[in-house]
């Protein structure tokens, strides 16, 4: 099983281009997508998931090009926009047996697959309740679940955790892990912690083009060393902010505590500390905009 991009860009105007020379070759596993507004995550994965087309390159589901031949992949393909909808005046049970019949499911088998997903969700005992009584993280389930309704073997799902509380974000995690072991799975979100907690390998958009593709491990290897907390006052973040990447602050009891990453001790009152996916993430971000602040 292979998902191959080349050399993929996506032109909307003249000038601007959404998404620009991009090429990776994924295999079963978890690929998270990072990046911030207008990197090009969703319209990658609108291309993958056959939305839209690429205005130059190709991809190649096990070698067959999915703009001349869509259907050899929509029909193994789960997709969760960003954007996903649902019928308020159908209850959970009658949108998935909706959505099954679009995806040609056989009656007898989406009636057990039903059930199993809702049942993964947390959602069996709200399945008879109309969809428009349902909070934003119910429904985010209810999307979760119709992607996977025909056990897909590339699974895309875009801020697929928005919503959904941090007892629920932790069983997606371990949904997704389950599922990764023999199908490809494309996540993006803005929640850098799904992806470290997930992610077999992670590429870094900005701008549309792709600034890193490598394993978790590799990408944290690159700021070891380079992750430090120390106490400020107040009055002394804004300086602080200016001068080094911040990653977090905390108040505490003897002033606000900061994560700053950078290349050397920022401060006589700085201590070393291990280096998160969120660290590396703005280190590598903040690369692109201002290179003279990154060593």
């Amino acid at each position: 099983m292979e998902l191959v991009i080349e050399n993929v860009g996506k032109r909307y105007r003249r000038d601007f281009w959404g998404l620009r020379d991009l090429s990776l070759v994924l295999e079963p596993g978890v690929l998270g997508l990072l990046g911030p507004n207008g990197a090009g995550k969703s319209t990658l994965m609108r291309i993958l998931a056959t939305v839209t087309k690429p205005t130059e390159g190709r991809v190649l589901w096990n070698g067959t090009d999915i703009v001349h031949s869509p259907e050899s992949l929509r029909a193994v393909l789960g997709y969760l926009p960003q954007d996903f909808g649902v019928y308020p005046n159908l209850n959970a049970v009658e949108f998935l047996e909706y959505m099954a019949a679009i995806k040609g499911l056989d009656g007898r088998a989406a009636h057990r697959r039903i059930d199993e997903l809702l049942e993964a969700v947390n959602l069996h005992e709200a399945r008879r309740r109309p969809l428009g009584g349902y909070s934003g993280g119910m429904k985010q389930r209810v999307g979760i679940a119709q992607a996977l309704l025909n056990d897909p073997l590339l699974l895309i799902v875009d801020e697929p955790t928005a919503g959904l509380d941090p007892e629920e974000r932790v069983g997606f995690r371990a949904l997704i892990a389950d599922l990764a072991s023999d199908r490809i799975v494309i996540l993006s979100t803005h929640i850098v912690s799904d992806v470290e907690a997930t992610a077999t390998s992670i590429t870094l958009l900005n701008k549309g083009h792709c600034i890193l593709h490598d394993s978790p491990d590799k990408i944290l290897q690159a700021v070891q060393g380079k992750v430090w907390t120390l106490p400020v006052s107040a009055s002394e973040l804004t300086a602080i902010k200016q001068k080094h990447i911040v990653s977090s602050t905390a108040l505490r009891e003897d002033g606000v505590h900061v994560r700053v990453v950078a290349a050397a001790c920022p401060d006589d009152n700085a201590e070393p500390a291990d280096a998160t996916l969120e660290d590396a993430y703005l280190y590598y971000i903040q690369a692109t905009r201002a290179p003279a602040r990154v060593q």
